[in-house]
């Protein structure tokens, strides 16, 4: 099957500190590619996978669910952690609410979180919806490139599959309940626009997450692809320093 341009997964062998990026709904490894060179860049162990029935073509999403999701980033963190000391896990939109997943069931093998625009709730009208809707329309408009810098796209389906837009609202009800055994630091970036996720969303994650160490950021200048978008260079700068600041060991380019 031929992928969608970009959306090829992202891998770089570095120091015993990895980083694991969780890209969004609809979306593919390319709107991440930037963040994950920047990481690879400073010497860590990356890792960007294309999570299942992405990439593609928007139908094959459609015969996927939200296990098949969790099943390919929770395979990554494994494989990462069997070669790396610690790992960071960064995400995106539903990327955010998969990277929030993990750390409540893997605990410590999560040194520590950043989530940008991560979703956390599904619109109730839509949720009706598209529960009454999916076994008879196959899929509405998708929502994608949601960027407010000219002459940028994101990589990722013109369709979103009601079925998959059922099995997003099932995952994002079971994360909610799931929060509360997030410990790990947290770095939590969001957009003040987002025509994707509301920015109430990352306020029910900070108010429901157990982490005693919270950063939080306003994006000014970005809508809801934030990492391909103006505040890009922050977000990737922040990233930088939160891993250094918690990270137990000095990445390759430190020269350990």
């Amino acid at each position: 099957m031929q992928l969608l341009p970009g959306a090829e997964p992202f891998r770089h062998d570095g120091s015993p500190t990895g980083a694991l990026l969780c890209h969004g709904f609809t979306g593919s490894p390319q709107s991440l590619r930037p963040w994950a060179e920047r990481l690879a860049g400073r010497g860590l162990t990356v890792s960007l996978p294309l999570l299942a029935g992405h990439g593609t073509r928007w139908e094959d999403l459609q015969r996927t669910g939200w296990q098949d999701w969790y099943a390919t980033v929770d395979r990554e963190l494994r494989d990462l952690r069997a070669r790396c000391e610690e790992v960071f896990v960064c995400g995106l939109s539903m990327g955010g609410a998969l990277a929030l997943r993990l750390a409540a069931r893997h605990g410590a093998d999560v040194s520590g979180l950043v989530l940008v625009n991560p979703a956390a709730t599904f619109p109730r009208a839509q949720g009706y919806a598209v529960a009454a809707l999916r076994h008879v329309v196959p899929s509405a408009r998708g929502v994608i490139s949601d960027i407010a810098k000219e002459g940028v796209a994101e990589s990722g389906y013109p369709r979103v599959p009601l079925r998959a837009a059922y099995e997003l609202r099932s995952l994002l009800g079971l994360v909610r309940t799931e929060l509360p055994q997030v410990t790990q630091p947290l770095l939590l970036l969001h957009s003040r626009v987002d025509h994707v996720v509301p920015p109430a969303d990352s306020a029910v994650v900070l108010g429901a997450v157990s982490s005693a160490d919270v950063t939080e950021h306003v994006l000014e200048d970005s809508y809801h692809v934030a990492t391909l978008d103006h505040d890009a260079e922050r977000i990737f700068s922040e990233t930088d320093a939160f891993i250094s600041r918690l990270s137990t060991r000095k990445t390759a380019r430190d020269g350990t």
